[in-house]
């Protein structure tokens, strides 16, 4: 690892173990700075923000979910059990950093945030949490209906943001409410998926999917 890679990494480990220990908000780059052992601008060089720490980490997280699903993946064909390993995936990949979360989700949760799972510095992780989702569909048999293929994984990665809000207040042990939440609602929509083959349904899934796309336009 060259130098830079490894001030850089020093810099994220030290402001992870702060935000861990002090909290996010009373940690301050200076801090994270001096116990790095680097110059405050070559912090901010790295690092322009603190967002941006937990754009990082963001990305890092969005990693070890996408590693955790593979494996998981590859052990289930059913749609309902893939979409649940998915989302425990995310789960067991955020845990370690439980104790600071409601702290993370007030900073991703501002529009101009760079770790705001939708600003253009999250264009990276975004993507690659939302292929988790796509490799969800693609394996799932029966297969998914066709005009639900493409449009599913987006609504399952919206799912999941508001599973990991859930997991963020979440103060039971093992997160057992999470784990309760994910268990119950992934056969819910693995049957809504199935009711979409029914010519009794197509017009209800055409409108939403039509809402859908006018919304992200």
């Amino acid at each position: 690892m060259s130098k830079s890679l490894e001030t850089r990494a020093q810099i994220l480990e030290v402001a992870l173990r702060s935000f861990r220990d002090r909290g996010y908000a009373k940690t301050t780059m200076r801090q994270i700075a001096n116990e790095a052992d680097v110059a405050l601008g070559n912090a901010y060089y790295y690092f322009p923000s603190k967002g941006h720490l937990i754009q990082e980490l963001y990305a890092t997280v969005v990693a070890e979910q996408a590693d955790r699903a593979t494996q998981a993946l590859a052990q289930h064909r059913r749609l309902a059990d893939r979409i649940a390993a998915a989302w425990h995936a995310a789960i067991d990949a955020s845990e370690p950093y439980h104790s600071f979360g409601a702290e993370f989700i007030s900073e991703a949760i501002r529009p101009s945030s760079p770790s705001s799972p939708f600003s253009d510095e999250s264009h990276g992780a975004r993507g690659a949490s939302q292929d988790v989702y796509q490799e969800v569909v693609a394996g799932a048999h029966p297969a998914v209906p066709g005009r639900l293929r493409a449009d599913l994984p987006l609504l399952l990665w919206f799912a999941q943001l508001g599973i990991e809000i859930f997991w963020v207040y979440d103060s039971s042990a093992d997160r057992r409410r999470t784990r309760a939440l994910v268990a119950g609602a992934a056969p819910l929509v693995a049957s809504l998926v199935s009711l979409a083959r029914l010519p009794v349904a197509r017009g209800i899934v055409d409108e939403a999917l039509a809402l859908l796309h006018r919304v992200r336009s």
